[in-house]
This record gives structure tokens, C-alpha cells and sequence, in this order.
């Protein structure tokens, strides 16, 4: 399989929104589990988002609750990530897991 590919990073400002794509391969995309996590500079990889494949659920990160929301198109095996009021702390590497693999990564850069 092939590893998924984040696009969508770039540079915005204080309170500003984006919104991130992963784009995957996986045959199951419907019913595979997902996730998106981030490693901010000098950090440790931390989970944004757990998706179950079985019942849909999500677990959110305690510090994107209410601001982040994750949305997918099994059509077109992609999965979305809306990230509104954006903070300077949210600046990371942003990467997607697609039923075990992981992309290489998205930067997003919030300035104050």
C-alpha cells in the first residue's frame, strides 16, 4: 500500500481557519480506522484526532476540542481536517494514519 498524502499546511495568522486533506489508497477506506496527530517544534508526536472505522466515533485531543473537526469523502478516499481559530500553538507538523500507514506530513505555521 501506499503511505497517504497530507496537503492543505501553510502559514496563518491568529484566529484564522485551514483545512487539511489526506488523501489514501486504502481499499477500506470507508471502514478503517483513521487519525490525525501533530508534532509541534522540539515536541513529541501528540494525537489531534482518533477516528474508529467501526462506529465512527472520534476522540479528540484535549487541546483542539470544539475548534478542529475531521470530515471524509469515501468516494474520493479522503479525509478532511478543519482546524478554525488557530493558535500559535498549533503549529506542527500535521500527519494522517490511514488503516496503519502514515503520510509524511503537513506544515502548519500560526503566527501571532
Amino acid at each position: 500500500q501506499v503511505q497517504p498524502i497530507e496537503s492543505g499546511g501553510g502559514l496563518v495568522q491568529l484566529g484564522e481557519s485551514l483545512t487539511l486533506s489526506c488523501a489514501a489508497s486504502e481499499p477500506n477506506f470507508a471502514v478503517v480506522d483513521m487519525a490525525w496527530s501533530r508534532q509541534p517544534p522540539g515536541k513529541v508526536r501528540e494525537s489531534v484526532a482518533l477516528i474508529s472505522g467501526a462506529t465512527g466515533i472520534i476522540r479528540w485531543g484535549d487541546s483542539v476540542k470544539e475548534r478542529f473537526t475531521v470530515s471524509r469523502d469515501n468516494a474520493k478516499k479522503t479525509m478532511y481536517l478543519q482546524m478554525n481559530n488557530l493558535k500559535p500553538e498549533d503549529t506542527a507538523i500535521y500527519f494522517c494514519t490511514v488503516g496503519g500507514l502514515r503520510g509524511q506530513g503537513t506544515q502548519v505555521i500560526v503566527s501571532s
